[in-house]
């Protein structure tokens, strides 16, 4: 692996594209500097810590992605998360509208297209938002008095959180094009991994060996091993595959035969990735804001002397709004892990289509041995699928509830927990892995062995070409 590392660097193209996307990825946090006109810092991060609930539940959520440039409300304040969303909505919409359809299938130019509808709808999200937020920030007294109903507030907040969604689009492409590629995922993977000095520097500051204090030496041990033991798991569910026999029909072609040649079609056991989680977790934001505004507005000790009906609602709105604003209620748990098996089977569906595969295997003479071409084989990819999509989304409710369940039982900080599981984990490792894969196929190009000991040669070194 060491070996590795030194091939890596001396290749001329390789070690440009690493440059170029350390670069990159150094402008992004560079601009997590630069603050909102008449915002007051100071009280924003202290507004931030207080808050609890609900709101308390999604600021959480968007920080981890955003870098925690939320609580310091920058131009980069929103992060990248506007495209990701916009990608998701044309991702989802290109399987019911048949104009999307039509563009996909037009090849590069029609990809083109709808990257282009994802930008507006990007600039769009980013204005809506960056209203939305710039609205909330008075209500917690984070923006200076002489500032609150100022044009100059709204139009270079609005603009400002604009422009730095915008500007990260930019750059993420601009790392698939000059640099090593998948550069919106690196992005997002630079904004949860700037986290963990933070939560390294909680660790540290309630340590003490001989105990007494939060963080003891058999809590540390537990925390690496348990990190240790969730990434491993991340990343064997990742790269599983179901692989189904493929048998190639023979073709004769005058004196020669083509074809009967045996291989795999892989089936990925968590087929739907970190969109399961991100969908199921961004729509448990909405129910404990709502409830907790009827909690608000509907207190049980306004009924308790007249009784009845809306003192059972009062006290059913105030249970529900405990269990749902916390992320260690029970309720709020099993409602999470409902979410997140719906949202897989959900984006397996929209992803993957029984009926299209094989469709493709019969056209290009394949079939699974013991099986009949067409919709018997149809019916035995989504039986499997099926399965395989159970066995993923349970794995995705374990690294999902691991970061609730270690915070509750142990009274650690959730800003700790949340690097034993959850979305941000699985987008890391995925995001590594992928990043590796590719550093990998440039070393295996110029004969070098990679870091998954890929390529020939002794050592990892240089095949050297023989002469006949």
């Amino acid at each position: 692996m060491l070996q590795a590392f030194f091939n890596m660097w001396r290749i001329k193209e390789l070690r440009k594209k690493l440059l170029f996307t350390l670069s990159m990825l150094a402008i992004y946090r560079i601009g997590f500097f630069i603050p909102l006109p008449g915002v007051d810092q100071v009280s924003l991060k202290d507004a931030m810590e207080g808050q609890t609930g609900g709101i308390g539940t999604a600021l959480a959520y968007m920080q981890m992605f955003t870098g925690g440039s939320l609580s310091q409300s920058t131009v980069f304040g929103l992060g990248i998360m506007p495209y990701i969303s916009a990608a998701i909505i044309f991702q989802l919409l290109g399987s019911v509208s048949e104009r999307l359809k039509a563009l996909k299938k037009e090849g590069p130019v029609g990809h083109q297209k709808i990257q282009e509808y994802t930008r507006y709808t990007t600039v769009a999200l980013c204005a809506i938002q960056a209203v939305f937020w710039l609205q909330y920030l008075p209500r917690i007294g984070a923006v200076y008095p002489a500032y609150v109903n100022s044009p100059i507030y709204w139009v270079c907040g609005v603009l400002g959180l604009t422009a730095g969604s915008v500007f990260l689009m930019w750059l993420g492409e601009q790392i698939d094009k000059y640099g090593i590629g998948n550069g919106i995922s690196l992005i997002i993977t630079a904004g949860i991994i700037a986290y963990m000095p933070n939560a390294i520097m909680s660790i540290a500051g309630d340590f003490s060996v001989s105990g007494g204090s939060k963080y003891d030496m058999m809590t540390v041990i537990f925390l690496v091993m348990t990190f240790i033991i969730v990434t491993a798991g991340s990343v064997i569910i990742t790269q599983g595959q179901r692989r189904i026999p493929i048998q190639q029909a023979k073709h004769t072609r005058g004196r020669r035969v083509f074809g009967g040649q045996k291989s795999y079609l892989p089936l990925r056991v968590n087929h739907g990735g970190v969109m399961p989680i991100i969908f199921a977790s961004s729509l448990m934001i909405f129910p404990s804001i709502g409830l907790g505004y009827l909690a608000s507005a509907m207190p049980p000790e306004n009924y308790s002397e007249s009784g009845g009906f809306m003192l059972f609602l009062a006290n059913t709105m105030d249970f529900l709004n405990a269990e749902l604003a916390s992320m260690n209620g029970y309720l709020y748990a099993l409602v999470y892990i409902v979410l997140i098996y719906f949202f897989s089977y959900f984006w397996t569906t929209v992803q993957f289509n029984p009926e299209e595969t094989a469709t493709n295997l019969r056209d290009h003479g394949s079939f699974i041995p013991g099986l009949r071409p067409g919709p018997r084989t149809a019916e035995y990819l989504e039986t499997v699928m099926e399965r395989i999509t159970y066995v993923g989304a349970g794995f995705l409710c374990v690294i999902a509830v691991v970061p609730t369940i270690v915070s509750g039982l142990f009274d650690i900080d959730f800003m700790v927990t949340q690097f034993l599981g959850g979305t941000g984990l699985l987008i890391t490792v995925s995001v590594m892995l992928d990043f590796v894969q590719r550093i990998d196929a440039q070393l295996m190009m110029r004969n070098y062995k990679g870091f998954l000991g890929g390529g020939e040669g002794s050592g990892g070194g240089r095949i050297r070409p023989t002469r006949g």
